[in-house]
């Protein structure tokens, strides 16, 4: 079996097994993973304080060519005003996920989890899902999938939570 259709069948079978799911009202799960660019290792508790999308993600996801580009730029909009993005690569190879940054550019932290122990961790269904966490690191929103259209409404949800 390729390891991606084993991804892809875990992460459908995972949110049966998932004891730890992340879900609104709740923590968001611990996050610390090495930066897809090699150096520190990055966690979701020192992005404390901020309001954090964290966005799960591969290179093979082809709704991620559309989110990309607009978190990006919501991060860029926003992130003066405390909005961070955190992608967590579940791409087996690092080079994969590499290759796809080139073609589609960000500007924010991008981690590497070819475990795919923090898909587990949130309880995902599939590619891209999202998590809102407030700044108290509290999950707000579950986003699943990803259009076009679902950047306006991200948007004026990460602008209520900016505001609180």
């Amino acid at each position: 079996m390729s390891r991606r259709l084993a991804i892809a069948l875990l992460l459908c079978l995972l949110p049966a097994f998932a004891t730890a799911a992340a879900s609104v009202g709740q923590p968001a799960p611990a996050v610390a993973l090495p930066s897809l660019h090699g150096g520190a290792q990055v966690t979701l508790a020192s992005l404390r304080g901020k309001v954090v999308y964290v966005d799960f993600w591969a290179s093979w996801c082809g709704p991620c060519r559309v989110s990309f580009p607009q978190l990006d730029a919501l991060r860029r909009e926003l992130g003066p005003r405390g909005f961070e993005v955190l992608a967590i690569s579940v791409d087996e190879d690092a080079a994969d996920a590499l290759a796809f940054l080139q073609e589609v550019p960000v500007s924010y932290l991008v981690v590497h989890d070819p475990a795919g122990v923090s898909p587990q961790q949130y309880g995902i269904l599939g590619m891209p899902t999202g998590y809102l966490v407030d700044r108290q690191g509290i999950v707000r929103h579950v986003h699943e999938g990803y259009k076009k259209s679902d950047g306006e409404k991200l948007r004026a949800s990460v602008i209520n939570l900016l505001g609180e």
